[in-house]
């Protein structure tokens, strides 16, 4: 199983869970792939949440 790091929201720790030791929410720090042909690109690029 590959398991990848998570960064916490709250403190910038970095985990392996989906919630940090503070409390805080662990995200993927590695921003989404760019693709001209991405249909939520625009959504993406103007850092709005589904």
């Amino acid at each position: 199983m590959k398991t990848k790091m998570k960064k916490c929201e709250r403190c910038g720790r970095y985990t392996l869970k989906d919630t940090c030791e503070c409390g805080g929410k662990a995200v993927n720090p590695v921003p989404a792939r760019f693709s001209p042909l991405d249909p939520y690109g625009k959504y993406r690029r103007r850092g709005a949440k589904f």
